[in-house]
C-alpha cells in the first residue's frame, strides 16, 4: 500500500459520526480543510492586525494579494463585480492554501478530491444563476442567445449554450482536480524510483540521481502549478461572475 501512488488519496475516518443512517463522520479530508481555513484567516489576520505605513513582510503579502484579486475581478466582472470580492478572495485563498498545504510529505490534498473541487465549483454556479436572475430577472436567459443569431439557429444555438452553461461546473471541477491529482501522483512514482534504486547498493543509488533531479524539478513544478490553478479557478469564476453582473446585454 504504501508504494501506490494513489494511497495517498484515500479517506479515512477520525471521528465517526453517523446520524440517521447518514456517514457524517470527520475525516482526514475535513481535518486538513479545517486546517486550510484556519491558516487562511490566521494569515490574514495577523497580516492586518497592526497595519502600518511602513508595511511589514506579511502585510505587504497580503496587500499584493488583495490587489491582485481586486484587479482580476475588476478586469473579469467589472466595477459592478467587486460586490463579490470578498467571495472570489476567499476561494482564491482556500485553493491555493488547500494546494500548497498538500505539497508538505505526508499531508492531504484535499483539492485532489473531485468532491471538494465540484463542490466549490457548484457554488460559484449557484451563486451566478441565482444572482443573475435576482438582479436582471428572466432576462438573465438573454447569456444564452449571443447577438446576431439567425432565428433560424436561435433554438440551437440556446441550446448549445445552456449545455455549456450546465457543464462549467464539471470543467471547472476537474480541471482542478486533475492537475492536483496526476502532479501528486507523478511526485509520488519518482520519489518511489529513489528509495527502490537505493536500496540496489552502490550502483543504485548513482542511478537514484536522476529521479532525484527529476523529483526536485517536479516539485518546482507543482508549486507553480498550485498558483496557476488557483488563478485559473477565480479567473473564470469571475468571468461567470460577469454573466450574472452584466446578464443579458451585449
Amino acid at each position: 500500500m504504501s508504494n501506490d501512488p494513489t494511497h495517498q488519496f484515500l479517506i479515512h475516518n477520525i471521528v465517526p459520526i453517523n446520524v440517521g443512517g447518514v456517514d457524517l463522520s470527520f475525516t482526514n479530508a475535513s481535518l486538513y480543510m479545517v486546517l486550510t481555513v484556519a491558516a487562511t484567516a490566521g494569515f490574514m489576520y495577523f497580516a492586518t492586525a497592526k497595519r502600518g505605513l511602513i508595511p511589514s513582510r506579511s502585510q505587504s503579502v497580503a496587500e499584493l494579494v488583495y490587489e491582485f484579486i481586486a484587479s482580476m475581478l475588476r478586469e473579469g466582472a467589472g466595477a459592478k463585480g467587486m460586490v463579490f470580492f470578498p467571495f472570489v478572495l476567499t476561494l482564491f485563498m482556500f485553493i491555493l492554501v488547500a494546494n500548497l498545504i498538500g505539497m508538505f510529505p505526508y499531508f492531504y490534498s484535499v483539492t485532489s478530491q473531485i468532491l471538494v473541487t465540484f463542490s466549490l465549483a457548484l457554488l460559484v454556479m449557484i451563486i451566478v444563476t441565482a444572482y443573475g436572475f435576482k438582479k436582471h430577472g428572466i432576462a438573465f436567459m438573454k447569456i444564452f442567445v449571443p447577438p446576431d443569431v439567425p432565428m433560424l439557429l436561435l433554438p440551437l444555438v440556446f441550446l448549445i449554450e445552456l449545455i455549456s452553461f450546465l457543464t462549467r461546473p464539471v470543467s471547472l471541477s476537474v480541471r482542478l482536480f486533475a492537475n492536483m491529482l496526476g502532479g501528486h501522483i507523478t511526485l509520488k512514482v519518482f520519489a518511489g524510483f529513489i528509495v527502490a534504486l537505493s536500496s540496489l547498493g552502490a550502483v543504485g543509488v548513482g542511478v537514484s540521481i536522476l529521479p532525484l533531479a527529476m523529483t526536485v524539478a517536479l516539485t518546482a513544478l507543482e508549486l507553480l502549478v498550485a498558483f496557476l490553478q488557483a488563478y485559473v479557478f477565480a479567473v473564470l469564476t469571475c468571468m461567470y461572475l460577469n454573466d450574472a453582473v452584466n446578464g443579458g446585454s451585449h
